[in-house]
């Protein structure tokens, strides 16, 4: 019920202007958020790198329906990828990228807006060495997605997309994109989705997640285990080992701000962490989600509110 009703706040305007009001309310966000420009994030890249770990950047933003705005994003992650090629950790960090944010709402054009926007993206990530990864959103868009995902790796076979576990038709997904040079990035899903569609149960997310990722360990494509329950991590392992995976032909990933230590230790133990790093003005929605996953993330920002 509490995870219900925190992802409908996440798309309230009137509850938005609230959290956002809030003059504390940030210094919890940067828990989670690194950052509100590119040079922080690029900072915290950094950072992350000489601890052993590889980065995925979000520069946050969603549900656009005006054109200039869409443009603007693709103008920031193209800069965002040339920031990164100069540091030199194009090596390190990839970019995810939400197909909403680049022009998909927009009417009546916008599948093929976001397909030219993203083709955008990806021909900046590959002159300086790196990847892209389309964000899967609610389900309304998967179909969208994954037909996007098509034609970009016709030119760019390497862009990765994203399935969620508690949507009924991934395993099929998984299945179909299990395929060599296919990279695929599982979760579990962080929106609010109809039954008719989606698992209720966390019982039932958790066995899908599982057969998920013995179709994406059983293929011939590049898993990336996005989970940060260690039984999942276990299990994937164990997987990884069954199939004759050696450590770079999947990954782990995990959100920035959660489990840090967690993510040096899988590094340490030898397996690819990549964490998932959002950044800028617009983090309302991606913070609103990050709560509603744990109830422990809603303690942790009601304690530090009321502790200072």
């Amino acid at each position: 019920m509490l995870r219900s009703v925190m992802l409908t706040a996440a798309r309230s305007g009137a509850m938005r202007g609230l959290v956002e009001a809030n003059p504390l309310t940030r210094t919890v966000v940067d828990r989670f958020v690194a950052g509100s420009d590119s040079r922080e994030a690029i900072g915290v890249t950094a950072r992350l790198a000489e601890e052993g770990l590889q980065v995925t950047l979000d520069h946050l933003g969603e549900d656009t329906t005006d054109a200039t705005r869409a443009d603007d994003t693709v103008r920031a992650y193209q800069g965002l990828l040339s920031e990164l090629h100069h540091a030199g950790l194009a090596d390190r960090a990839e970019v995810s990228v939400k197909l909403s944010a680049v022009g998909q709402q927009l009417s009546p054009d916008g599948e093929k807006i976001a397909l030219d926007n993203a083709r955008r993206i990806c021909e900046s990530a590959a002159a300086v060495g790196t990847t892209v990864t389309l964000d899967m959103e609610d389900h309304t868009t998967t179909d969208m997605t994954l037909r996007t995902l098509s034609d970009l790796r016709v030119d760019f076979p390497w862009v990765g997309a994203v399935l969620q576990a508690y949507l009924h038709r991934t395993e099929q997904d998984c299945r179909d994109l299990a395929t060599a040079g296919s990279r695929v990035r599982l979760c579990k899903g962080a929106y609010s989705e109809p039954a008719s569609v989606a698992f209720q149960d966390k019982q039932e997310v958790d066995r899908s997640y599982v057969r998920c990722m013995r179709a994406l360990m059983a293929g011939g494509g590049h898993p990336m285990i996005a989970t940060h329950d260690p039984r999942m991590i276990a299990i994937a392992t164990e997987l990884a080992q069954r199939h004759g995976r050696g450590a770079d032909s999947y990954e782990f990933q995990m959100l920035y701000g959660i489990r840090p230590a967690e993510q040096r230790r899988i590094a340490a133990a030898g397996h690819n962490l990549r964490v998932y790093v959002p950044y800028g003005e617009e983090w309302y929605g991606y913070f609103m989600r990050r709560l509603a996953e744990r109830p422990a993330n809603i303690g942790f920002f009601l304690r530090s509110l009321l502790t200072r």
